[in-house]
């Protein structure tokens, strides 16, 4: 008795990868596009200025109250906020 089975359970498709990479990279590039990189109509925004702004009211920073250093902001959206890198954190 083997211990493998004798008939192949896994399905094999052939794929042509050159397709196959364009139609993936395609669908990735037009979802950050849409979800990061274009602003939303509803508000101007786009997600990490939204996060900014969150934090920014979290640590209840509004107009009446002492300045705070933007590098203490910035950590907050890095640190709670913003899963990517930090570079468009800092540009915002």
């Amino acid at each position: 008795m083997s211990a493998f089975p004798k008939e192949n359970t896994v399905a094999e498709f052939l794929v042509d990868i050159e397709k196959e990479l364009r139609s993936s990279y395609l669908a990735y590039s037009l979802s950050v596009i849409i979800g990061r990189a274009i602003p939303d109509a509803r508000d101007g925004l786009k997600p990490v200025h939204r996060r900014i702004l969150y934090a920014q009211s979290q640590m209840s920073n509004t107009y009446n109250r002492p300045t705070t250093k933007s590098a203490r902001v910035v950590g907050d959206v890095i640190g709670k906020y913003h899963p990517h890198g930090d570079t468009a954190v800092y540009d915002a």
